[in-house]
């Protein structure tokens, strides 16, 4: 933001929207029923992170039972959520941070550090799913991971990212408060 002249009045709140989205995707991706769905005809199989669905034909009714009759994805489910869910307190401390009129760069580092924890989760909790899942219940044909499963890795990579950038933040603090000098030529004589 600061190497390119662009002023940090106008892009403060760049990196709290990015959060919002992530948080609009981690809703997305937690409610979503594809997880996994069969690939090809006949489209007998689909599963969410809560529960597995499959049926004998197109033609006929899904038969629906819960994932969390296994120990596996209770723990999926409690990674998976624990991440989001300091993915979204992350949200919440990003606000208050940049809300005010003076920032505590310590404060916007601690935050870096809470979206790696927050990866960190939502890494293993996506990982354990589809070994374990693959693993316990006979897919029927071809599986694929459907969209849901790939907005929480969108979410995953968006906290990785942006936990970079609440790190790296608080090196240019001089330069983002307006305490240097700005440099537009080739330097000073």
């Amino acid at each position: 933001m600061v190497k390119y002249g662009l002023d940090y009045t106008r892009c403060r709140w760049i990196l709290p929207l990015l959060l919002g989205i992530g948080v609009i995707f981690g809703i997305i991706g937690l409610a979503g029923w594809a997880w996994l769905e069969s690939a090809t005809v006949p489209y007998v199989q689909r599963a969410s992170l809560w529960q597995t669905c499959t049926r004998a034909d197109e033609n006929s009714e899904w038969t629906c039972e819960p994932l969390t009759t296994w120990a596996w994805a209770r723990g999926a489910i409690g990674t998976i959520l624990t991440g989001y869910i300091i993915f979204v307190i992350c949200f919440a401390l990003a606000i208050i941070a940049f809300a005010v009129s003076l920032l505590r760069f310590n404060f916007i580092r601690g935050i870096g550090g809470l979206l790696f924890v927050s990866a960190l989760f939502l890494i293993m909790g996506l990982v354990i799913y589809p070994v374990n899942y693959t693993e316990t219940i006979n897919i029927i044909e071809v599986g694929a991971f459907g969209w849901s499963y790939g907005f929480m890795w969108t979410v995953a990579i968006m906290a990785i990212g942006l936990a970079f950038f609440f790190c790296c933040l608080p090196n240019y603090e001089d330069q983002i408060l307006g305490n240097v000098k700005p440099d537009y030529c080739c330097g000073t004589p």
